[in-house]
């Protein structure tokens, strides 16, 4: 039967069903067409995409801080704290818990590392150590230390290369080549990260988020770094302890002998001063 049919009311639901069927099918094909497409271009480079639908920015970060004073809590940067908190990172806690958050960034053993870990255990303090490839490879009696003596490693890459200048391909590669050296050797699995030098993108975060991992920066860091600048400790002190403050996510080299020397110290004053050291796992925002 056609639409030239007699019977009116047959020949609308006939003509009506046969539009659904031909719509049915247009959908269907533009459906496949979209799923070529996309397994096209996808290969080892996914096109990752935010909530508001707008390919991620990959332009370079580097995080930083502008101190406040009287222990206020500093400020982090419009931009930093906006990606950070989109991508539900760590950066700074609750502004009226007094909560230290103590991480180590360790990149290579300076030969420092075993008495922290002693003035840790003294004080009964966990922290979050970033370790590199190279330190687990060279230190596996020391990281194996960490984790029996409750510490949390933190993937600080393989390699320590900079994420928004590699591709998503190289990350994965530096990220969860550390990951399974972890987990083969210590039967450990990391699941926070910190991206080398402190130099992220949208993307590069994002990308992270995708691998399990959650970026965690800080909220206070100081020149511990330069092996030039060591012999200083009463400069180190004064700074660590001038710029507590209520969520502190602090970060300390584990490479500077000024730190290990005036590490006990620190931790005693600042738990003096009424504030309460805290495991990233119990982290508040």
């Amino acid at each position: 039967m056609g639409c030239n049919g007699l019977n009116f009311e047959s020949i609308r639901k006939w003509c009506m069903n046969r539009i659904i069927n031909v719509i049915v099918v247009i959908a269907f094909l533009v459906f496949v067409v979209m799923i070529i497409f996309a397994a096209s271009i996808g290969g080892n480079s996914p096109v990752i995409i935010a909530s508001t639908s707008k390919v991620l920015s990959t332009k370079k970060i580097g995080w930083g801080i502008k101190r406040a004073d009287n222990h206020e809590q500093p400020d982090l940067g419009a931009e930093n704290k906006k990606i950070i908190d989109e991508f539900e990172g760590y950066a700074m806690g609750n502004k009226d818990k007094p909560y230290i958050y103590l991480t180590f960034d360790v990149g290579y053993e300076g030969g420092y590392t075993s008495k922290i870990l002693d003035v840790l255990k003294e004080n009964d303090v966990k922290a979050l150590f970033f370790v590199t490839g190279q330190f687990v490879k060279t230190s596996e009696d020391l990281a194996k230390r960490m984790i029996d003596e409750g510490h949390t490693l933190g993937n600080h890459t393989s390699k320590h290369k900079t994420m928004p200048d590699i591709s998503e391909e190289e990350i994965k590669e530096d990220v969860m080549t550390l990951h399974r050296e972890v987990f083969e050797k210590f039967n450990y699995e990391m699941k926070y990260i910190r991206p080398p030098k402190g130099e992220y993108s949208e993307k590069s975060i994002a990308y992270t988020n995708s691998l399990g991992y959650k970026t965690v920066m800080w909220s206070f860091a100081y020149d511990d770094w330069d092996n030039n600048k060591q012999g200083r400790e009463d400069y180190g002190k004064k700074k660590i302890l001038d710029n507590l403050h209520n969520g502190e996510i602090m970060l300390l080299h584990a490479t500077s002998k000024d730190n290990s020397n005036i590490l006990d110290e620190v931790i005693k004053e600042t738990k003096k001063q009424g504030y309460e050291f805290k495991s990233i796992d119990e982290f508040e925002r």
